[in-house]
């Protein structure tokens, strides 16, 4: 292809004026015309492949600042990636099911859902998660994120969900897939079950009660009018209670108090009484829990009793150490219901409401029974006491409502079968802050069984049929091989469209009963399995992938979410985690550290800044900042770094204009062609090089970014450009010092362009097509530079930084004399040092003070006591400032008595007229 007329107007729209808002697009514009990803990824075809997998965000509103730290940190890492040498793809994905898209679309107002079958709401769904695909797309685009953007995954593309079927599968087949009634979360606002990672804790006020238990059967242990106090912050669970949890080892007292006597563990005895208000009591007997086993009590109003249990469970961290116990809302209530044959008793609806099985609470809403639980028990005087308290408690992080724990029958991922596979597979991961690690380990050590299945429909079926005769699940290797083909032609809608024996092999038979007729499963899949089956969907699928993958990287709330799905699947099928290492950001903060919400006003939007300052800003943002804590961000943030950015572009620039007529390939000065000035600069620029490739292998941006920033602005700008000005300015233009000063910029400008592309993909490539000599039409498919560490000489080194520092106060004491308008600029200067011994000494190995300094004259006065009291003294040298002798160089503004030497030029020193002369005088 022809570039020629788009490079010619890029170069004229492009005159480094950093106009980054208007130039970004037309840039973006020139990658899309050349389809540079592709370019890119043609160009590493063959090298060793190195993959990041994308954990998709979800299609629904348009970015916010998190996405763009996310997306930004994978593209500088993928970048880095491809100019290490890496084919390193990046495929961009989507999560597309779930409840915010069945929520939009019926609160949208456009749609009745209650008049629409399933297959007709489901594809107002499938349309509503693309049109937010293309319109994310668009958005991570501008931030100038590379990928493979005309090809991405969406977990609702047919392909991928039947690769999640067949993983599904992979799972069934080893056992690690069951049905059972078990208390899961549960969201009345979702109207269904979630899993853990679908929770988030809030602090919520709850009423803390303490509930008097009376003795129905003391089996010889407890007095017979006795009572079991036992306390809870969820009364509205009362009506399923069953029974009460002891600890086998604790002491449990039985007091007496106000005529009344009570039961309750020894060591909360005196907290409890506290804050039922009993102030004396008398302790009657003591008992160990294990030998209340079995007593049994009244229920404080109904007819049934209640069974003492004992269970490790119990704690003497609050309440009563006796536990009220409701299988049907609680994981260890439900666990010790099971060991004691006690039964399951869930008197709560889908949506929250009391059912038949609640007499009294019949169609309240659970949260209004809390208040009605408490008048009953005060009705039949057995509340001993009511108080608040406030608590973490656990929400739907979707409506962000309360969720409930009730036992309902779901489909389960039994964890627990392949828990240490996964804690192995932890310890094999290269973890990012290290932390992580023990973060995903506890996780996968405590969590329980994973509940895969919702009561939704915007998502992939759980592919199971039933008998309609016996009610058997079916499936097995040929249901879920067939099914998945069928998916894989027309996607998952075919589950509801499709007859049951359609959606079966021909012939299909219950193995238990024989019969031929099946009803299908109603339930879809958790959208944490879609996801997390994104490596089977996937890096197994695409050839320019490949499985594990290199790396993930998301925010840290991951590691309840994405990586922690993602091990599950790919241990479950295939023994293995689907990553090679993890590495995680925190979450983004406005300026005074609060977290960002729409209700205090703090939000960033990314696109705005994009507008307003240009996307390399924000991305020079993402990379000054530790992210793996959390990262403040404010229009007052971003105006420093839009000022850092400004120095290293100015620097750019700056060596650009002075680089005309310079040919690479011709014009280079070897390095012991040189003056030590320039090696210096050579040698910190391969330092700066190594440091900064340590950083970037290291994903330790903020070191990327305050090297390149440091070596810009304080070793280019401030110390080598400014000297070498006079050079390339004033001396001729084929003289071998400025040619050495031009090959010094060319290869600093060569290394920092190529070291910035992956933070500052727009400027880096704008910059990259003014370099003289440069062959390859974009920086992004050059290599990094490489470390000449025979550039390095220690001694030379310290010897310039020793160096440095009196140079430091030699314009100190410039800078007062211009102050106080002793001089104008520092070339109207001359400067007297009175070193100390050890400054006089090393000032000797040094030539030519005056231009480092940039002074018209420089010279040693003596030793620093004699030193006059005007001379500025510092710790290495007292400066005394003077006006320079003789006249100002009309070309070269130095002053020296050499000006007027001349009769042709009399307005120029020595070194100017014999410029002139030989190289204008003698070409007219």
């Amino acid at each position: 292809m022809d570039y020629s007329k788009t490079l010619n107007l890029l170069q004229t729209d492009f005159p480094m004026r950093g106009n980054l808002p208007q130039a970004e697009p037309k840039m973006q514009q020139w990658w899309d015309e050349i389809d540079v990803y592709a370019k890119v990824q043609e160009s590493r075809r063959g090298q060793p492949k190195w993959v990041l997998h994308d954990g998709p965000p979800y299609a629904n509103g348009d970015i916010h600042i998190g996405h763009a730290l996310n997306k930004t940190l994978k593209d500088i890492i993928v970048r880095f990636k491809t100019l290490q040498g890496y084919d390193a793809p990046y495929v961009p994905g989507w999560d597309t099911h779930g409840l915010p898209i069945e929520q939009a679309i019926a609160n949208g107002g456009k749609v009745d859902r209650k008049k629409m079958s399933v297959p007709e709401f489901r594809e107002y769904c499938k349309a509503y998660a693309l049109e937010w695909v293309e319109k994310q797309k668009a958005q991570f685009r501008r931030m100038g994120i590379r990928g493979d953007w005309n090809n991405p995954y969406i977990t609702l593309q047919p392909q991928f969900e039947a690769q999640q079927i067949r993983l599904f599968g992979g799972m069934v087949e080893k056992g690690y897939i069951y049905k059972g009634l078990k208390p899961v979360y549960w969201s009345p606002s979702s109207e269904s079950a979630l899993a853990e990672a679908e929770i988030e804790y809030r602090d919520k006020t709850s009423p803390s009660i303490y509930v008097a238990f009376d003795v129905q059967d003391g089996k010889g242990k407890l007095p017979q009018d006795a009572a079991i106090v036992i306390w809870t912050t969820t009364p509205w669970t009362l009506p399923a209670n069953l029974g009460i949890s002891v600890h086998p080892e604790f002491d449990y007292a039985v007091v007496e108090t106000g005529g009344r006597k009570y039961v309750l563990a020894q060591g909360l005895l005196e907290a409890a009484a506290k804050e039922i208000g009993w102030t004396e009591w008398n302790v009657i007997s003591t008992v160990k829990g294990s030998e209340l086993e079995l007593v049994t009590c009244k229920h404080p109003f109904y007819d049934r009793t209640s069974l003492v249990m004992t269970g490790e469970h119990v704690t003497l961290e609050a309440g009563t150490g006796c536990v009220h116990t409701a299988p049907g809302h609680g994981e260890d209530d439900f666990v010790i219901g099971q060991r004691y044959n006690i039964g399951v008793l869930n008197p709560v609806d889908d949506q929250g409401h009391f059912t038949k099985e609640a007499p009294g609470f019949e169609g309240v809403f659970y949260e209004k029974g809390n208040q009605l639980v408490i008048a009953k028990l005060e009705e039949s005087g057995h509340l001993l006491k009511q108080l608040q308290i406030q608590h973490q408690y656990p929400h739907d992080w979707r409506t962000k409502k309360s969720v409930i724990f009730r036992a309902t029958e779901q489909w389960f991922a039994s964890v627990d079968k392949f828990r240490e596979a996964m804690l192995d597979e932890i310890k094999r991961v290269e973890w990012t802050p290290e932390w992580g690690e023990v973060r995903l380990h506890n996780m996968i050590a405590e969590r329980g069984d994973w509940c895969i299945s919702r009561q939704r429909v915007w998502g992939v079926p759980i592919p199971i049929v039933y008998c309609r005769s016996c009610n058997h699940p079916l499936v097995n290797n040929a249901t879920i091989e067939h099914i998945a083909g069928i998916f894989e032609k027309e996607g998952s809608n075919a589950w509801f469209l499709k007859s049951d024996q359609e959606l079966l092999p021909a012939g299909t038979t219950c193995p238990e009963c024989g019969h031929g007729e099946f009803r299908k499963e109603t339930d879809i899949m958790d959208v944490w399995f879609d996801s997390g089956s994104s490596h089977m969907g996937v890096l197994e699928t695409r050839d320019d992938l490949q499985w594990p993958a290199d790396l993930y990287l998301e925010g840290s709330d991951q590691y309840r979410g994405w990586f922690n799905s993602s091990l599950i699947t790919g241990v479950a099928v295939k023994g293995q985690a689907p990553y090679k290492a993890v590495l995680s950001h925190g979450f983004t903060l406005d300026g005074e550290g609060r977290k960002m919400s729409k209700s205090l006003g703090n939000t960033i939007d990314p696109l705005q800044v994009s507008q307003k300052l240009g996307a390399d800003i924000l991305r020079l943002w993402v990379a000054s900042s530790d992210y793996q804590s959390d990262q403040r961000i404010s229009d007052a943030i971003l105006n420093q770094i839009s000022e850092v950015y400004r120095k290293i572009r100015n620097t750019l620039r700056f060596m650009l204009g002075n680089l005309g007529g310079f040919n690479p390939q011709t014009d280079r000065v070897a390095p012991q062609a040189m003056s030590e000035l320039d090696r210096f600069a050579l040698a910190r620029l391969h330092r700066m090089i190594e440091r900064v490739t340590k950083a970037y292998d290291k994903y330790e941006f903020h070191l990327v970014y305050q090297s390149i920033h440091h070596f810009c602005a304080v070793e280019m700008s401030s110390f080598y450009l400014d000297i070498i000005k006079d050079r390339l300015y004033a001396n001729a233009v084929n003289d071998p010092a400025r040619k050495a000063s031009q090959t010094v910029m060319y290869d600093a400008l060569v290394a920092i362009t190529t070291l910035i592309s992956p933070i500052l993909p727009h400027t880096a490539d704008e910059v990259w097509k003014f370099i003289p000599g440069t062959e390859l039409f974009s920086v992004q498919v050059a290599e990094l530079p490489q470390v000449d560490s025979s550039l390095f000489d220690e001694a030379m080194e310290r010897k310039w930084e020793q160096f440095l520092h009196i140079r430091d106060e030699v314009l100190k004491a410039l800078e007062e004399a211009r102050q106080a308008k002793t001089i104008g600029n520092s070339l109207g200067a001359k400067v007297v040092l009175y070193p100390n011994e050890e400054s006089a000494e090393l000032l000797g190995k040094f030539e030519h003070l005056d231009q480092l300094f940039i002074v018209s004259q420089a010279e040693i006065g003596g030793g620093y006591d004699a030193a006059p009291d005007m001379a500025l003294k510092g710790k290495h040298t007292a400066v005394a400032v003077l006006t320079a002798d003789g006249e100002k160089c009309e070309r070269c503004w130095i002053v020296t008595p050499e000006v007027g030497q001349s009769k042709e030029h009399p307005t120029l020193c020595k070194r100017c007229n014999d410029v002139v002369e030989t190289h204008y005088v003698g070409h007219q």
